[in-house]
């Protein structure tokens, strides 16, 4: 029920006169400036507020049934106009008397209408049908019932306009299956009914059950696909508001054909902020957190030290790989490998990428022989053999691998290129077992302490961690890996081929790969990016450089306004591709969620400075 001041301060309204010029008055002696027009002339159909002119609709008649959002074009209209949602929900007692009371009417009718040899009133038999599946639905205590009033006050500067406004928004009610009917001589309550005071003055209800209510509201942007399902649970995270409308976009990646994503801006517009927004927002409970089933594992590969403060805030865990005493052992094998018939085999592929990467080139056929001879052997030095009981030994190291080489008369160049990395100045990635465990809610690896020649490798060696843990097939659960700055790897072919083999992959293994890269002209120049990009489903495009809007525009089929929008974007505005869904919208984040993810130098420069200055 709404305040009892602001009852009053409606019948207040009421008892005014007709028309009123402002100044003073009786119940304004001082003549004080109020939250109004300056006069309010009464019509039988409209008012005249001030200025301007008003008239209100009542809906008096909705569809048999809806879907999501089924309101937003009314919200979206883009004339003025004010659409007002009284709800009131009735006890379950009231209602199932009410419902059967209604159901035993219905059918009296259509007995009625057959004793008489009339024909059926298919409207009358869906009313009969709605009233007997909501009473159902109530009583197993499904659903609820609400009273349920809808008014739409129209605006407009002249009368004339007025009267072609109230004729558009008619025709837009109308092809929503909604009758709309004039305010006749309550003008004035249907007026105040649609102001902020949560007060209905014109008291025409509708009940309606909890599923239909629901999707009156525009959770769901309606350049969307919604789910066909009637009782579906909303599922998704909150992208950011719709561009071209008041709705809301949400996204359920883990809902579409597979769960990678493709990130793709210039730098400053927002990509970064988005990504930690939605990695964020990936660790709220959700309907299968709720069934008892666990939240998203989020992995991030952080190239510049920009998720340090949201892992802090979530109480996640932040490596700083190339911080002294901090390692993670390429050679290591995935837990759970006992259940991977040939997790040693992958182990010795693995290494014949990293090796490559380290070298900056492809190995040749002769050097691949020779380097799967000692990495076999490496292997069995250690006391890890084909037999899966043994895959539980501590792992070699590169210092052991560079040593097998020197003994084989064919590997002396091999070792010689690896002594860097082995024992040399870079050794400090290499020279020890894993440091620390990956398990985490919430996993990011730092590589801004590697130096520029280790970058490549530091993200390849991080990757191959986190892709170990999301092979483990004994924890099996939704995970998202997220690759920021993704075009340092593309840069190695074999990096680029390990990122493509686990975009392939990762569907199979419960996860999502998010490919994040302020490159978009370079990624997609290589087939590899390319396919990479063709891998995902989820595909999100902010401001881009002018040099690279026509390779963008090509690959992901953009319309002319969609260029214009790409070119001329704020940071935030984005534009989400899915099949042929698309939808542009702005990143919308809370003031919480916006000091755990702001990338501002500025605002993180305020937020040291309070926070040294606090007590």
């Amino acid at each position: 029920m709404p305040p009892a001041p602001l009852i009053r301060a409606a019948r207040r309204l009421l008892r005014r006169p007709t028309t009123h010029q402002g100044g003073n008055r009786p119940d304004n002696p001082a003549g004080l400036a109020v939250g109004g027009p300056d006069a309010v002339e009464v019509h039988a159909r409209r008012l005249r507020l001030g200025d301007g002119w008003a008239a209100t609709l009542i809906v008096t008649g909705y569809p048999a049934e809806v879907g999501p959002g089924w309101l937003e074009p009314l919200l979206c209209y883009p004339g003025r106009l004010d659409v007002a949602l009284h709800i009131d929900p009735v006890p379950p007692a009231v209602a199932a008397r009410k419902l059967r009371t209604q159901q035993g009417r219905l059918e009296s009718a259509r007995r009625g209408r057959a004793d008489k040899g009339r024909l059926d009133d298919p409207e009358l038999d869906a009313a009969a049908a709605d009233a007997a599946d909501m009473a159902t639905a109530l009583a197993r205590g499904e659903s609820k019932l609400f009273r349920l009033g809808l008014y739409l006050t129209v605006h407009a500067a002249t009368r004339d306009e007025l009267d072609d406004e109230v004729e558009h928004v008619t025709a837009l009610a109308s092809s929503l299956l909604l009758t709309a009917q004039p305010a006749s001589f309550r003008s004035l309550q249907g007026w105040i009914s649609t102001l902020p005071l949560g007060v209905d003055l014109l008291r025409v209800r509708r009940s309606m059950d909890t599923p239909a209510l629901a999707a009156a509201f525009p959770f769901t942007s309606p350049d969307l696909p919604a789910d066909p399902a009637p009782h579906a649970e909303l599922s998704g995270r909150l992208y950011g508001v719709n561009a071209t409308s008041t709705g809301l976009v949400l996204w359920d990646r883990w809902a579409c054909d597979n769960y990678n994503s493709v990130t793709l801006a210039r730098s400053g517009a927002g990509k970064s902020y988005f990504t930690k927004l939605e990695a964020l927002r990936s660790l709220y409970p959700d309907a299968t957190t709720a069934a008892g089933g666990e939240s998203v594992q989020v992995f991030i590969i952080d190239p510049e030290h920009e998720y340090a403060r949201l892992a802090e805030a979530v109480g996640g865990t932040y490596l700083r790989l190339g911080a002294p005493g901090v390692r993670l052992n390429p050679f290591d094998l995935p837990t759970g490998a006992a259940e991977i018939p040939d997790a040693l085999t992958r182990r010795s592929l693995f290494a014949h990428t990293l090796i490559a990467v380290l070298h900056g080139e492809a190995l040749t056929p002769g050097e691949r022989a020779v380097l799967d001879r000692a990495v076999t052997a490496t292997y069995t030095s250690a006391g890890i053999t084909s037999d899966p009981r043994t895959w539980t030994r501590p792992a070699p190291q590169l210092a052991d691998l560079t040593r097998t080489l020197q003994q084989d008369p064919d590997g002396a160049e091999l070792a010689a290129r690896l002594a860097p990395y082995a024992t040399g100045s870079y050794s400090g990635l290499f020279d020890g077992p894993t440091t620390h465990p990956i398990d985490s809610h919430l996993v990011a690896i730092s590589l801004r302490d590697l130096p520029d020649e280790l970058t490549s490798v530091g993200t390849l060696i991080a990757l191959d961690a986190v892709w170990r843990r999301v092979l483990d097939p004994r924890a099996r659960r939704r995970r998202l890996v997220v690759v920021d700055e993704a075009w340092l790897l593309m840069q190695q072919p074999e990096g680029a081929r390990f990122l493509y083999r686990m975009a392939k992959a990762a569907r199979k293994h419960w996860a999502g790969l998010a490919f994040v890269s302020q490159d978009p002209a370079d990624v997609l120049a290589t087939d590899l990016g390319q396919a990479i990009a063709a891998n995902a489903a989820t595909q999100v495009l902010l401001r881009q450089a002018p040099q690279a809007i026509d390779t963008v525009a090509e690959a992901f089929g953009l319309s002319d306004g969609e260029r214009g929008y790409l070119l001329a974007a704020n940071p935030g505005d984005a534009l989400l591709l899915s099949g042929t869904t698309r939808v542009a919208f702005h990143t919308l984040a809370s003031p919480s969620e916006d000091i755990a993810i702001t990338t501002d130098p500025a605002q993180l420069a305020a937020l040291d400075t309070n926070s040294d200055t606090e007590p």
